[in-house]
């Protein structure tokens, strides 16, 4: 048994396509990327090394074993832990949305589902959900209709979607809309279930969801109150 991760990689932009490539040779065929910007000030860029805040941010789920190794490459190939090199961190999923989401998030890779891990004292989750471009409508409509509030929509590219369609059994396109709901605990499956079943795989959203579990949050209390 063992436990799914998703990992977060922000590096310069310039040395997007060397990690990708990288994650490829690692056997994380499905990944999603987008672009942002750092905030840090010229003083810190300085201090770190950085030539820019222009930035590359790199999602993939990987299990336990492959980040380790994942992990080790990234200190060794591309001295991550150096000024300048990037950062890359992981987050346990709690939950999946389906058979088949768990096996296009785990191409290729060795796993074995174990049960739902929970955090202790946790009140709230935060719903990932990774859609077909222009269908962030449907996904919000069924979203809402089961609790959820509202999301933060961050569009990516897929990569790897080839691959996958093998164990989804339909075209995977790989322009992508990632939504982000911060939901109750015990809202997180009535919500994922809406979606699952009104914008879901069998849907033109085609989408796939999966959680993690928020310690803390803050902003949240006026809404549910």
């Amino acid at each position: 048994m063992s436990k799914l991760y998703l990992m977060t990689t922000i590096i310069n932009r310039s040395l997007a396509k060397k990690f990708l490539k990288l994650y490829d040779e690692e056997g994380l065929e499905v990944m999603l990327f987008t672009l942002g910007a750092g905030t840090a000030s010229g003083d810190v860029l300085d201090y770190l090394g950085l030539e820019s805040t222009e930035k590359a941010v790199i999602f993939t789920v990987l299990e336990e074993g492959r980040w380790l190794a994942t992990k080790k490459d990234l200190q060794k190939k591309f001295q991550i832990d150096a000024p300048g090199g990037g950062i890359a961190f992981i987050v346990p999923l709690s939950s999946i949305g389906g058979k088949k989401t768990l096996q296009f998030l785990t191409a290729n890779q060795e796993f074995q589902k174990e049960e739902e891990s929970v955090l202790k004292d946790t009140v709230h989750e935060l719903i990932v959900v990774i859609a077909n471009q222009g269908y962030i409508d449907l996904v919000m409509d069924a979203a809402r209709g089961a609790g959820a509030y509202g999301g933060t929509v961050i569009h990516a590219k897929g990569t790897g979607m080839e691959q996958a369609e093998k164990f989804m059994g339909v075209f995977i396109a790989a322009e992508k809309e990632m939504i982000f709901i911060v939901a109750k605990k015990e809202q997180k499956n009535d919500i994922m279930k809406a979606v699952m079943e009104q914008a879901g795989i069998d849907s033109k959203a085609k989408s796939i969801v999966f959680s993690l579990p928020v310690t803390d949050t803050a902003g949240l209390r006026l809404l549910e109150d």
